[in-house]
């Protein structure tokens, strides 16, 4: 999906909500231990209720990992079944990659090639050349992590570096990259006052921004710094959506929580 299909959707559903798929069997309702394959069965509901009102998915591939094999099979059908059915939706592998080059254009084959997704996560602690090879892939959007809403962000991503802030100068560094206009960035929503800073870098650029609901990120103050013209940001939220209830419900209660969020955009995008 190109930059430009995205922001359609944006415009046409109202919405730059992104819905992580973090799939953990310990949460799911219990009636779902009794399918086939549960982790699928849980997304297939989820997507089918809440698909008007989202414009991305997000699976981080963590959670499909810890189960081995059937994980894996349940994350591959969770992306074809979004591919086939709603092929309007952008898809985003949290897959937090980055390695060197060959390494990482595997890594690039393995999400964008068999997997068919849109984007994927990198890690830019290793440079250019283990991020330029996911770049090399036309209509693919590469999401580096700049700012995220870790506590443990401040370890490093905020410390002063020659009179600039690291993640700032990974941002300056990655628009010279092969390809960066390719590039989104991932900035935490509990960040909301750097954003600002971030936008006078790259004021472009989409942001993927979780942390609104279950971590504590505001909406409305990511907002504030982070729309740019085409909009610009895809907020993600999981746990407060997925997991709304545990019971045969599930799926109606996740997609009120859609709805308020997807509402709550609405207003913002109307009032601007």
């Amino acid at each position: 999906m190109t930059t430009e299909q995205l922001v359609e959707q944006i415009r046409k559903k109202k919405s730059f909500l992104c819905i992580g798929l973090d799939v953990d069997l310990d949460k799911i309702p219990p009636h779902l231990l009794q399918e086939e394959d549960p982790i699928f069965a849980f997304n297939k509901s989820i997507i089918d209720a809440t698909h008007e009102l989202a414009v991305a998915y997000k699976p981080n591939t963590a959670f499909y990992e810890a189960y081995g094999l059937k994980g894996w099979k349940a994350l591959e059908k969770t992306i074809s079944y979004l591919n086939e059915k709603h092929p309007e939706v952008y898809t985003i592998a949290d897959a937090k990659r980055g390695d060197i080059g060959n390494t990482s254009t595997m890594y690039a084959k393995a999400f964008f090639e068999d997997l068919g997704f849109d984007s994927v996560t990198v890690a830019p602690y290793m440079g250019k050349d283990s991020v330029e090879p996911f770049l090399n892939f036309k209509d693919k959007h590469t999401i580096l992590l700049a700012l995220t809403s870790n506590l443990g962000a401040y370890d490093f991503q905020t410390k002063d570096l020659e009179g600039k802030t690291l993640y700032t100068s990974v941002l300056e560094v990655s628009k010279t990259w092969v390809n960066a206009e390719n590039l989104m960035y991932v900035i935490g929503a509990t960040k909301a006052s750097y954003i600002g800073d971030v936008r006078a870098i790259v004021p472009n650029s989409f942001l993927l921004v979780p942390g609104v609901g279950a971590q504590g990120g505001s909406l409305t103050e990511v907002c504030k710094y982070g729309l740019n013209e085409q909009v610009g940001l895809l907020i993600n939220s999981s746990r407060g959506i997925i997991y709304a209830s545990k019971g045969t419900d599930f799926a109606e209660a996740a997609a009120n929580q859609a709805a308020s969020l997807q509402q709550q955009m609405e207003s913002i995008l109307n009032a601007g």
